[in-house]
């Protein structure tokens, strides 16, 4: 008989979002009392403490040292666009997608910046396109995990070494808990939102020598907007990649991704956290393994992201209903756990196949995920009981 009763424990920390995502353990407003505020991040205690973001980026990651780091607006995104707009159209472009960012990003290249010379490798939700069709005489957009598919790309070795295009990736949900092939790569953008659990609207951008030789030796044909500007004279503009940024930063972020980044210095740079971020994967890995309504949208166990874990209703019952009905019985799970307080925002991305997604990068403790698969399996027995009532 179906047990309906709701489970004893409670997850201690109920934020499950995949960005922005769980503060660190511990975490408290009382972090952020040196923060400069009312400070010009141009005075000198602001460029120190931008410079200190940049440098402990580099130690945290493992950068190698002659890359050049940048703090960007617009988060992810406004790096990103950055790159595709200042370094695209001095060859032809490969672009890859399996979920709704990287569609996001050949949205960009195709219809807004127009290039001509393109190829495009799509995969469907829980798939990887097939990498060995990728030519590295081109320019390469991809991103490392897709956030919204929880695939990511096994390793770097698919990328060449030796070669002539470079390499743009989006790393916003990798970056801190997977391993980037930093020779493999020439920019590399990130969050701080994600695996940190920083504030939005902050970019990282990562330029590679090969990168920083593109753009001050090529000019785009379209206009740059000034945010997007990385040289002045053809030379890069260094005060960017120094802790000079663009625009005005908020202090109060920026104090908070510092004390992120000394969290994540302190559990053991990014070996702790790509450790802690396994652990988590492990744990609802094992759940599914033993749960037989429950699967892995990631088809291949190899490219399952140890971040963002997408899951699908896999019961017979509800694979029988259309689609829209499935949708709504994915939802109703996450809205049962919301309102249970228990877990929030695990609800599939809107543009998703319908089920659920759960962030376990290394600000989410195990024990929690543990206490949520209760949670998990008490939320389906009582949508799954209410199903055949409706029948």
């Amino acid at each position: 008989m179906t047990n309906l009763a709701m489970p004893g424990r409670r997850p201690a920390n109920a934020n499950y979002s995949s960005g922005p995502c769980a503060k660190r353990p511990g975490w408290s407003l009382e972090a952020l009392k040196d923060a400069a505020l009312g400070r010009s991040h141009r005075a000198k205690i602001g460029k120190t403490k931008l410079k200190d973001a940049i440098e402990r980026t580099r130690a945290v990651l493992g950068v190698p040292a002659d890359y050049r780091i940048g703090i960007v607006p617009a988060s992810d995104t406004g790096a990103v666009e950055m790159a595709l707009w200042s370094l695209l159209g001095a060859r032809g472009v490969d672009l890859l997608a399996w979920e709704s960012f990287g569609e996001g990003w050949v949205t960009d290249v195709v219809k807004q910046l127009k290039l001509e010379d393109v190829r495009t490798f799509k995969a469907d939700y829980g798939k990887l396109p097939d990498l060995n069709q990728v030519d590295f005489d081109r320019d390469v957009v991809f991103t490392w995990n897709g956030t919204t598919s929880g695939v990511r790309v096994p390793d770097g070795e698919w990328i060449d070494a030796d070669r002539a295009g470079l390499t743009i990736c989006d790393a916003t949900s990798a970056a801190f808990a997977q391993d980037l092939a930093w020779d493999r790569l020439d920019v590399v953008t990130f969050s701080w939102q994600k695996v940190l659990g920083g504030e939005a609207a902050h970019g990282m951008l990562i330029l590679s020598p090969r990168a920083v030789a593109r753009l001050e030796t090529y000019k785009p044909a379209w206009p740059l907007p000034k945010i997007f500007r990385m040289t002045k004279g053809g030379k890069l503009i260094d005060g960017i990649f120094e802790g000079e940024t663009i625009n005005t930063p908020s202090m109060l972020a920026v104090e908070d991704y510092l004390d992120a980044l000394a969290w994540a210095q302190s559990i053991g740079g990014f070996e702790g956290l790509k450790k802690r971020a396994d652990a988590n994967l492990a744990v609802l890995a094992d759940w599914v393994g033993k749960t037989d309504w429950v699967d892995f949208l990631a088809v291949d166990p190899k490219t399952r992201s140890n971040t963002s874990v997408c899951l699908v209703v896999v019961d017979p019952a509800v694979k029988a209903l259309d689609a829209d009905a499935q949708a709504a019985f994915a939802k109703a799970i996450a809205t049962a756990l919301d309102k249970a307080g228990v877990a929030y925002d695990i609800a599939s991305y809107r543009d998703a196949p319908a089920g659920l997604r759960i962030w376990a990068g290394a600000t989410i403790e195990a024990a929690d995920l543990e206490i949520l698969t209760e949670w998990l399996d008490w939320a389906f027995a009582a949508q799954k009981a209410a199903l055949k009532k409706a029948a």
